[in-house]
């Protein structure tokens, strides 16, 4: 064969980094928000999200995506979806990590699965005095993770979620809470007793309503009483019902008192088993598997039920606020994951740009990439600023400012980070060029990325309902005031903060159209996260993020920071040599 040429300056793969030392900007913001935080578990974990190998099985989990069987090759109804091997090795790391329960279990190295009922259901009652700051630590290994393979962490996010809203049954939570904790993953379709480990999924969408479930058509039949309560038989279907191979899910249904809330077992128990020992399948058929533009490994699909048995969760005709108690938690994860994305991003564009070059200079010390690579670290570094601080929030319930900055920040992060994924990672893929816009290779990473961006601004309600929901929010008492206490500590640091500092509270005061709740979302969002960086950041990025975020001196769309801006220490910053 002829050589026709030689091949040369093309980055080499980023492989085999520790997500988590380089991470500065969320190293920083840990000591703010958890300076007791044990960092151990993140350093391995952002050793695990680096390596080349767990890489690999990212890709193949995306590649060849989970396939539907609904019946075996006898003809019998199975309803079982299949997966590649790497989506279990994925799935297996990630509850290993004790993604889905950590601020659920007594301390981190816990199994809970070897604990007494009793002192398993005692554990969850609220985060663990044993570890500091279990909800910013989950959070953190959350972002970490969602660099590696943020599909797969569906079931994960689901599963942490649904504790609280899992309480208002008491006999089932006492049951499952155990297994719901183990940080080990058992894939198989067997009775919940049997296995190692749970997960749970949960299914609202129909096809006539949408976001707005009050138009569930659904129904729930009373069907007797056992130990887990009122027991009903649903029948109806569900549009969108992520994770189908969970082991149950939390479910909306019409009841004579209007909608509910119900817990659904993939495999019923003994007794309602006819004497089985493995358990006997639930009447839920899964129809058929969505697909989507992203989110490959995770398999989303659309259920019937025909008669499917179920158990009251909370009282008849409260299901919306039931199930929202775990939907505020699979929000913030929405933001939590479009943070982590763009730190992948972000980090796959500077370690291309420190290698490539052209026109006789490595990308990045060209001025105008320089401006871009720039940008685009602020963007992220204020997404994670803001993602941690609502983790915070939770990690002290009992606090009435933290209990009021939950109930506005959720709904503003998800509104805000999640929107800006789409548009940060096309910039990101931009940097890299046409190397950017294929699927193969470690540089398919950032196509990944880039079609994977939407599904957190839209899943778990999308923008207008997240603006919408702050207004719900600013309507309790405090709201303006708790907001005002929020922006206090960085007063007196930037004159556009102190601006819009001064204005932000009015404007909640005011606030009575709906027509303009996405600028007042978009404001806070960003009067907040300026907040922050006066608290963790250094000050060229402050001060750089105020000027171009609050003060005007930015265009629309990233690379248009103004002159005097630090970029080299900003670069140093976002990705250490």
């Amino acid at each position: 064969m002829h050589q026709t040429h030689d091949v040369f300056n093309q980055p080499a793969p980023l492989v085999d980094l520790n997500l988590f030392d380089g991470n500065l900007a969320m190293r920083d913001a840990l000591k703010v928000h958890a300076p007791m935080l044990d960092l151990k578990p993140l350093e391995a974990l952002g050793q695990l999200a680096g390596n080349a190998t767990m890489q690999v099985h990212a890709r193949l989990a995306n590649a060849h995506g989970p396939q539907l069987r609904t019946h075996d090759r006898q003809g019998y109804r199975i309803d079982e979806v299949e997966f590649h091997p790497s989506y279990h090795i994925l799935m297996s790391a990630a509850m290993k990590a004790g993604l889905h329960g950590t601020p659920w279990a007594p301390t981190l190295g816990t199994d809970v699965s070897s604990l007494p009922p009793e002192g398993a259901l005692a554990a969850r009652g609220g985060p663990s005095p044993l570890v500091a700051s279990p909800h910013v630590q989950r959070a953190a290994g959350f972002m970490l993770f969602t660099e590696l393979e943020p599909s797969i962490l569906c079931p994960i996010s689901m599963t942490y979620a649904v504790t609280p809203a899992l309480r208002a049954n008491a006999a089932i939570h006492q049951e499952w809470a155990p297994g719901l904790g183990a940080r080990a993953y058992d894939p198989a379709l067997t009775l919940y007793k049997h296995k190692s480990g749970l997960t749970m999924g949960m299914g609202m969408t129909e096809k006539q309503g949408g976001s707005d479930v009050r138009a569930n058509t659904t129904r729930a039949e009373p069907d007797g009483h056992d130990a887990w309560g009122a027991r009903y038989r649903l029948t109806g279907h569900k549009w969108f019902f992520s994770a189908p191979m969970s082991d149950a899910f939390l479910v909306l249904a019409q009841t004579a008192n209007g909608l509910s809330c119900f817990f659904l077992p993939r495999v019923l128990p003994e007794a309602l088993s006819g004497g089985s020992t493995q358990g006997q399948h639930n009447a839920l058929r899964i129809q058929r598997l969505k697909d989507k533009l992203g989110n490959k490994a995770n398999a989303s699909s659309e259920v019937e039920f025909e008669g499917a048995l179920a158990w009251l969760v909370g009282e008849e005709g409260r299901g919306v606020p039931q199930i929202l108690e775990m939907g505020t938690m699979t929000r913030l994860d929405c933001a939590l994951g479009s943070s982590g994305l763009m730190r992948q991003a972000l980090t796959q564009a500077l370690h291309h740009a420190r290698q490539r070059m052209a026109f006789g200079k490595t990308l990045i010390e060209q001025p105008l990439m320089k401006n871009v690579l720039a940008d685009l670290a602020l963007e992220s570094e204020a997404a994670t600023a803001l993602a941690l601080r609502i983790a915070r929030c939770f990690d002290q319930p009992d606090d009435p400012h933290e209990k009021i900055m939950a109930r506005l920040l959720t709904p503003v992060a998800k509104f805000w980070i999640c929107k800006r994924g789409a548009g940060f990672a096309q910039e990101a893929m931009e940097c890299l060029g046409g190397n950017g816009y294929v699927e193969e290779g470690g540089e398919g990473v950032l196509a990944r990325i880039y079609r994977e961006m939407p599904v957190n601004s839209i899943w778990e309600g999308a923008g207008n309902i997240m603006a919408l929901d702050l207004l719900r929010g600013l309507r309790k008492a405090d709201a303006a005031s708790a907001l005002a206490q929020e922006l206090k500590p960085a007063l007196g640091q930037h004159a556009a903060l102190d601006r819009m500092a001064r204005s932000l509270p009015l404007r909640v005061e005011v606030m009575g159209s709906e027509v303009e709740a996405r600028r007042l979302a978009q404001d806070v969002a960003l009067a907040v996260q300026a907040a922050l960086l006066a608290q963790s950041a250094p000050g060229f990025v402050f001060s750089a993020f105020c000027e171009s975020r609050l003060g005007g001196a930015w265009g629309q769309t990233y690379g248009s920071l103004s002159n005097g801006v630090d970029f080299d220490a900003i670069l140093r910053r976002a990705l250490p040599a």
